[in-house]
C-alpha cells in the first residue's frame, strides 16, 4: 500500500502545504485570522508571488484578517524581502507574503512578519500555532471592521533606495555591463528588470521575467535548473548571470563564461565584499560551507552558526549585531543594514559593485576563493527515522565532533556531513563537504548508504 504523505507543514517560516488537499482557503483564513488576532488591531501588509493560487489565498487571507479587526494593505506581487522591508517602513502591525518560495508551483505558504518585518521568534510563533490550533481568534464587531487598501507602487521603490545607498551605483552604471535575467516569471520579474537595467544601467538579456507566465524552470535556482540561463550568458556575451526563486530571497550567479556558481561561493563573495568595507561579525547556517570562516578570517572576524532558516540566522545576526550573513546552500544573502532578511537585490548590487571596483571578471572573483567540494541531495522523509539515522551516523564517525542543534552535523578539520529534516518538505537533506572532489564522493557515498539502510 501506498505510504500517503502528508504535504502540510508548520514551521519556522509559517505555514506552507501542497494547495488543494492540504492547504485550502478556509485553512489560509483561519490561520490569517489568528495572526491578526495575534498583533491586534491595525494594518496589516498583504503581498504574494505570481503562482495561480494565489490571488485566491489572497482573498482568504483578507477575510481572516477582516474578521480579527484588522486593515488590510495589498501590495499585490512583490519580492518577500521588499514586503518585509515595506512592514517595517509603514509602521504595520505586521504582514504576511503568500509565497511557498523555492517549493514548486503546486505549493505555496503563509510567511508571517512581526512589526519590525522580520520572521517571527520560536516564542511568537509557538504563541501564534497554539492561537491557531485553539481557534481562540478575536471576532471583530460590525463597527469593528476594517478597510482594504492597495499601495501597489511604494514598495519596490522603498527596497531599491535602500539597497543602493551601499553601493556606487555611479561606478556600477559607468561599466556598462550586460547581464542575463531568469526571475522563474516570480515575484521579481519586473522589479528586477527596473532594478537592474533602469537603476543600474544594465543591459539586460531577460529570460524569463513575465510574471504572467508559468514557471519556465524548476523553482529552486541551482546548477542544475540553470541551463538555459547558462547558455544564454555564453551567447549574448554577458558579464553575468542572475536567478532567483519565485519570491526573488535567493540568488544564482553565473559567471561569464556560463559556469553556474556554487549558492555557498555567491554568498562568500557578497561576504568578502561586506567585510572589506566594514569588518565585523558573520552568522549562517549550518550546512553553509566553511568557505565563510576562511573569507571571515582575512579580517580578523569571528563567524556563527545556527540552525537552518531565515528567522534562525536573523535572530542571532541581530544579537550578535554582525554585519552581514546569509544561507549559503540556499543563496540567501543577510545584509542588516538594508534590512534583517534574504534578499537577492542587496546580492546582485554588492556583487556587481565589486567588479566596477576591480574590473574583474565574476570567474577572476570566485578564483579568488579558497576551494571546497559540496555534494548534496534530498530524499523522502517520515518523521520517526530521524533519531535512529542520526544514531547509526554517530557509531559510524565516533571521531567527528559532533553539533545537534539542527539534526546532526559531523564535523572533521577538513570536512563536514549534516543530515536534518527539511523545514519545508517532508524530506531528508543530506549535505557533504570535503577539500577534494574524491573526499567529497565517498563521503557522500557512504552517508546515502546509512541512511537508505
Amino acid at each position: 500500500m501506498k505510504v500517503r504523505q502528508h504535504k502540510l507543514k508548520i514551521g519556522v517560516s509559517g505555514i506552507r502545504g501542497e494547495v488543494g488537499e492540504f492547504l485550502t482557503p478556509p485553512m489560509a483564513c483561519a490561520f490569517a485570522q489568528a495572526f491578526g488576532t495575534y498583533v491586534g488591531p491595525g494594518r496589516v501588509v498583504v503581498g504574494r508571488d505570481t503562482r495561480p493560487h494565489g490571488p485566491m489565498l489572497e482573498h482568504a487571507v483578507a477575510c481572516g484578517l477582516l474578521a480579527a479587526g484588522c486593515d488590510v494593505v495589498r501590495v499585490g506581487v512583490q519580492p518577500t524581502p521588499t514586503i518585509q522591508i515595506y512592514v517595517a517602513n509603514r509602521g504595520a502591525r505586521g504582514g504576511l507574503a503568500i509565497t511557498a518560495s523555492h517549493n514548486p508551483p503546486e505549493y505555496n505558504a503563509l510567511k508571517l512578519f512581526n512589526s519590525s518585518g522580520l520572521f517571527f521568534n520560536s516564542y511568537e510563533r509557538s504563541e501564534l500555532i497554539d492561537l491557531y490550533h485553539q481557534s481562540n481568534f478575536h471576532h471583530a464587531t460590525n463597527d469593528a471592521i476594517g478597510w482594504v487598501h492597495a499601495d501597489y507602487g511604494r514598495p519596490a521603490g522603498i527596497h531599491i533606495e535602500r539597497v543602493l545607498a551601499h553601493v556606487d551605483k555611479d561606478r556600477i552604471r559607468r561599466a556598462g555591463f550586460r547581464v542575463a535575467v531568469d526571475a522563474v516569471n516570480g515575484a521579481g520579474s519586473e522589479m528586477t528588470v527596473e532594478f537592474l537595467g533602469e537603476y543600474l544601467g544594465c543591459e539586460l538579456v531577460p529570460l524569463a521575467v513575465d510574471p504572467h507566465k508559468p514557471f519556465p524552470r524548476v523553482a529552486e535556482p541551482r546548477p542544475d535548473t540553470l541551463g538555459e540561463l547558462a547558455a544564454a550568458v555564453k551567447e549574448f556575451g554577458c558579464h553575468a548571470g542572475f536567478a532567483q526563486d519565485p519570491d526573488a530571497d535567493r540568488l544564482a550567479v553565473v559567471a561569464e563564461n556560463g559556469r553556474v556558481l556554487d549558492n555557498d561561493d555567491v554568498l562568500a563573495l557578497v561576504v568578502d565584499a561586506v567585510l572589506e568595507k566594514q569588518p565585523g561579525d558573520v552568522v549562517v547556517n549550518l550546512t553553509t560551507s566553511a568557505v565563510i570562516e576562511d573569507v571571515a578570517r582575512r579580517y580578523g572576524c569571528r563567524v556563527h552558526r545556527t540552525p537552518v532558516g531565515e528567522a534562525n540566522v536573523v535572530e542571532r545576526l541581530l544579537a550578535t549585531r554582525a554585519v552581514i550573513g546569509g544561507e549559503g546552500s540556499n543563496g540567501g544573502v543577510i545584509f542588516p543594514a538594508v534590512h534583517p532578511c534574504r534578499d537577492s537585490y542587496t546580492g546582485m548590487a554588492f556583487l556587481l559593485d565589486r567588479m566596477a571596483a576591480t574590473g574583474k571578471t565574476v570567474s577572476e572573483l570566485a578564483a579568488g576563493l579558497p576551494r571546497y567540494v559540496r555534494r548534496q541531495t534530498k530524499v523522502a522523509f517520515e518523521h520517526g527515522p530521524l533519531g535512529g539515522v542520526m544514531q547509526a551516523l554517530e557509531e559510524r564517525y565516533q571521531g567527528a565532533e559532533t553539533d545537534r542543534r539542527d539534526g546532526l552535523k559531523l564535523i572533521w578539520p577538513d570536512r563536514w556531513v549534516h543530515v536534518r529534516a527539511s523545514n519545508t518538505e517532508p524530506v531528508m537533506r543530506i549535505a557533504v563537504e570535503a577539500r577534494s572532489a574524491e573526499e567529497a564522493e565517498r563521503l557522500f557515498s557512504e552517508v546515502q548508504g546509512i541512511v537508505a539502510s
